[in-house]
């Protein structure tokens, strides 16, 4: 059976709950065929890389695939800058012969936890399906603009877990961050948002010019 095959290379471990906002760009886009993904853990390695190049050339390595993900939280910088690091990046990155995959640059304004502001979700990612308290989420216009969607975030899960100040204290956020990804199943309401639009535009071109769609 044919698949699409990618890796993802995060800023940060918490980014890899952006896997499931990829899986659904692109099915979103056309890809019918298994897809297999990984998130590059090279933090466990006796001299993790540090400069963008060396991560992107180790995760290559590590985990071979067609397709690159690069992501790079956009945070003070424009999308515009943020790319053409990436790009620069992968140009001077050291690719085994014959094993230069394609690569899409994911780069949300601030953090990537502003794409998961939209969705009440949180209740599920905290344990508390039936919870009846507002969760004030900001309006889907405005997450792209939040001075700190990843604080904005944690305050939601908190709020949702309806729980007291000490064992609110304890909740794993981090972890419910990915939890929360994987409770959505739609993000197409996202498109409205220009850096999101951006990464499927791009995403877009690379399955159009690579055939994905027609595995």
């Amino acid at each position: 059976m044919s698949e699409l095959t990618y890796t993802l290379v995060t800023d940060d471990s918490s980014d890899a709950s952006l896997k499931t906002v990829l899986e659904w760009l692109l099915r979103a886009n056309g890809v019918s065929c298994a897809i297999q993904g990984e998130w590059a853990e090279l933090r466990l390695l006796p001299r993790p890389p540090i400069r963008l190049e060396e991560r992107i050339g180790e995760a290559a390595a590590l985990y071979p695939c067609e397709l690159l993900f690069v992501h790079r939280d956009a945070e003070n910088e424009s999308r515009e800058v943020r790319r053409s690091e990436i790009e620069a990046a992968v140009q001077v990155a050291t690719f085994e012969a014959n094993a230069v995959p394609a690569w899409v640059s994911v780069i949300p304004v601030r953090m990537q936890e502003a794409w998961l502001l939209f969705d009440e979700m949180a209740r599920r990612a905290v344990g508390n399906p039936y919870g009846t308290v507002p969760l004030h989420l900001p309006a889907l216009d405005r997450c792209e603009a939040l001075a700190d969607p990843k604080t904005r975030l944690y305050e939601v899960f908190r709020e949702a877990s309806e729980l007291g100040a000490r064992r609110r204290a304890k909740l794993r956020l981090a972890m419910m961050t990915q939890r929360i990804a994987d409770f959505i199943q739609d993000f197409s309401p996202l498109r409205s948002l220009p850096a999101f639009a951006a990464l499927e535009r791009e995403l877009r071109e690379a399955i159009g010019r690579h055939g994905w769609e027609r595995r």
